[in-house]
């Protein structure tokens, strides 16, 4: 009986290696649960945008779009029963405790708290969580715990307007090309290592691609945030780079808890000519291992 069990188990192990990226049929139950759609990631993952819009957020002078730093997001490793789940909430300040709570006692970890940018009105906070188990059941319980929170419901989105922004010549400076969405322009680079979270490989759109994004603030200027994701050894290197092209680091600090190898992720800002910042951000990506 025993060597029959081993055989089962060998011939199982050989099933999930051969496996193909989950289909967007596979994914219905998971949004379902979760009463949102979603979208299959080039990667495997299958992620959903809850932008936070009910929030009206200032950085010095500037009204931030949901796009360009009040996205909250979750994303799924897989359709199944053995499905990583990630996820970064936009919170106000009187939803950090309550939604901490509730993850908690879902078994749900919270691997990060923090802030994204400076001198924000009002003030927001920024809470990365973790998740292993079944998807839908992860999904049934992110429902009730996102409904802790002002989130809005999810709506339809609208037809994408022209940005102000000469987007060939960013995609140009960068070395990547962007999209446009709510109104601001996102650029997505991956590093090139794989990123493990014990055995299982995290896709890069979890959360682990260096975020740059721009939105439009008039006379060929643009307001910047985002991240970028960052081994020890390149901090200080982009830091200086940032600094020296007039952009600020605005945090820095890690996401996961277990991540190899760490990692770490700064946060900027800046509201200037648009051609003069994507040059600044294109040295600080030359200090980093991204994927060519």
């Amino acid at each position: 009986m025993k060597r029959k069990i081993g055989i089962f188990v060998i011939l199982m192990g050989c099933v999930a290696v051969a496996q193909t990226p989950a289909a967007d049929n596979d994914w219905k139950a998971v949004e379902q649960a979760l009463g949102r759609s979603g979208q299959q990631q080039p990667d495997g993952a299958y992620k959903f945008g809850l932008p936070r819009s009910d929030l009206k957020v200032t950085v010095d002078g500037v009204q931030v779009k949901p796009a360009l730093a009040l996205g909250s997001w979750l994303a799924f490793s897989s359709s199944g029963q053995d499905a990583m789940l990630m996820g970064d909430l936009v919170l106000a300040e009187d939803e950090v405790s309550p939604v901490m709570m509730a993850l908690e006692e879902n078994g749900i970890e919270v691997t990060a708290l923090h802030n994204h940018v400076l001198h924000e009105t009002p003030r927001v906070m920024y809470m990365h969580i973790y998740g292993h188990g079944d998807a839908a059941k992860l999904a049934a319980l992110m429902k009730k715990i996102i409904a802790l929170t002002k989130t809005p419901a999810s709506v339809q989105p609208a037809a994408s307007a022209s940005l102000d922004l000469d987007t060939a010549a960013i995609d140009q400076a960068l070395g990547h090309k962007g999209k446009a969405n709510g109104g601001v322009y996102q650029v997505g680079v991956p590093r090139a290592e794989k990123i493990m979270e014990g055995s299982m490989a995290i896709p890069g759109s979890m959360g682990l691609a260096t975020s740059l994004n721009f939105q439009p603030t008039g006379d060929g200027k643009a307001a910047i945030t985002g991240d970028f994701v960052l081994l020890g050894s390149e901090v200080n290197p982009v830091i200086k780079v940032l600094r020296q092209n007039g952009i600020q680091v605005t945090a820095l600090h890690s996401h996961m808890l277990q991540e190899e190898p760490r990692l770490f992720f700064m946060h900027f800002w800046a509201n200037d000519n648009v051609a003069k910042l994507a040059k600044g951000l294109r040295t600080a990506l030359d200090q980093t291992n991204e994927k060519k």
